[in-house]
């Protein structure tokens, strides 16, 4: 009686492990290039969303930079191995981005982001707790306190 597989052939696991290189490969190559062109163009533009997006593709670069850890190694078994830690530091990654925009939207409702994108200083925490009074006499719509040093 013939055995029948239930996986690929390992001829077959390793042309798609190589295949899965070249992707994660160009993937990395890629994502290190865009956030370095939208972190500076949001900077420029004062615009936290490109900042945004620019720190997004930093997330993904970690992520990629794991699946290819993880098929680095030429040994099945040893990327069997791997698999758990790699879905680890992706989960990882994603819930850190997860609390960076929880923690953005929080300090948007609460007033405290006005001053991003502005090239302003931050509002310091006494200054945060007087926004809507210090945002009545703030005449530059800066975002900033009244007399802060950059405006």
């Amino acid at each position: 009686m013939a055995s029948i597989s239930l996986g690929p052939s390992p001829a077959r696991r390793d042309a798609l492990a190589r295949r899965i290189r070249l992707l994660v490969a160009a993937t990395i190559t890629y994502n290190v290039i865009e956030p370095v062109v939208a972190i500076t163009a949001g900077t420029i533009a004062s615009s936290t969303a490109l900042i945004g997006f620019g720190l997004d593709s930093v997330i993904e670069v970690s992520s990629a930079a794991a699946v290819a850890w993880q098929f680095s190694a030429r040994d099945h078994a040893v990327r069997e191995a791997r698999e758990q830690r790699t879905l680890r530091i992706i989960a990882v990654s994603f819930f850190a981005l997860a609390a960076h925009v929880a923690l953005a939207a929080i300090a948007v409702k609460e007033g405290l982001g006005a001053w991003q994108g502005k090239g302003c200083c931050a509002p310091t925490p006494t200054t945060g707790s007087s926004l809507p009074m210090a945002a009545a006499t703030d005449r530059d719509g800066c975002g900033c306190s009244p007399g802060c040093s950059c405006c």
